[in-house]
């Protein structure tokens, strides 16, 4: 996907919203345990009820995965109902990959080319031979994994290396690997407070920003701290939406959740312009 859509969808929707599609048959509705596919079934009538004012979808591979062969296809699936009716849509297969690069590769050719994802993400601890085979896939996209929102992100990440904390070395040191234009980054909402040195690093690059909602980031830090002229960002909210409603109205409920967070993105949207 060429960015320009993506830019074009932010516009169009007033929206930066990435929904996870993070399904667990623990949790989904019990009617739809009844359906030859629980989990696609859920995704699509998920997808049905927000697209309206979302950017992009991010099946976290892990879900799927889960339940082994059944599950890969549910996300085959998935992804071919988005590819097939909202080709606009951006698409993430939150993968967390990351290997040496004959593997690295071959992840890439799976999301990329078998199933057909716009972007994945990507772990860096390996350096930049685990991550150039997924940067070299023209009109494809790399989120790299820069600064989490998750309690643990303190071992390593904000340690300092020499003068500068491991983040920041990692952010510095990817803007010079091959294809870095593809490149964009995760931070989590929970750690808005550096968004405003992150930015001094990566003046453009989009960001990929988990944690608003049920892990306690703050939307409005995330806009003031991380958002370009352009937005250049992507809030992503999972359990929040798509769990809004265990009943038989969950898609109903799902939708009044994207809408809720649409209506405070949009507000900020119009002051950048």
């Amino acid at each position: 996907m060429d960015a320009n859509i993506l830019f074009e969808q932010i516009k169009k929707k007033q929206s930066v919203l990435c929904v996870g599609l993070d399904t667990d048959l623990e949790k989904v509705p019990q009617h739809l345990l009844l359906e030859e596919d629980p989990i696609f079934a859920f995704n699509k009538a998920i997808i049905d009820a927000t697209h309206h004012v979302t950017v992009a979808y991010k099946p976290n591979t892990a879900f799927y995965e889960a339940y082994g062969i059944k599950g890969w296809q549910s996300l085959k699936k998935t992804i071919n109902y988005l590819n097939d009716n909202h080709p606009d849509i951006f698409t993430i297969a939150d993968a967390k990959r990351g290997d040496i690069g004959n593997t690295s590769s071959r992840y890439a050719k799976a999301f990329f080319e078998d199933l057909g994802f716009d972007s994945v993400t990507t772990a860096p601890y390996m350096g930049k031979d685990s991550i150039e085979p997924f940067l070299a896939f023209e009109g494809k996209f790399t989120i790299m994994l820069a600064l989490t929102s998750n309690p643990g992100a303190f071992d390593f990440q904000t340690q300092k290396v020499g003068a500068a904390e491991l983040y920041k070395k990692v952010l510095e040191t990817s803007k010079s690997w091959e294809n870095s234009e593809r490149l964009m980054y995760v931070v989590g909402a929970t750690k808005a407070e550096y968004l405003a040195e992150i930015r001094q690093i990566i003046p453009k690059a989009f960001l990929l920003v988990p944690g608003v909602g049920a892990q306690g980031g703050s939307m409005d830090d995330v806009f003031k701290y991380g958002a370009t002229e352009t937005a250049g960002l992507l809030i992503n909210s999972s359990r929040g939406i798509i769990y809004a409603s265990a009943e038989k109205d969950f898609a109903e409920a799902a939708a009044a959740e994207a809408e809720k967070l649409q209506r405070q993105m949009a507000v900020h949207l119009k002051q950048l312009n």
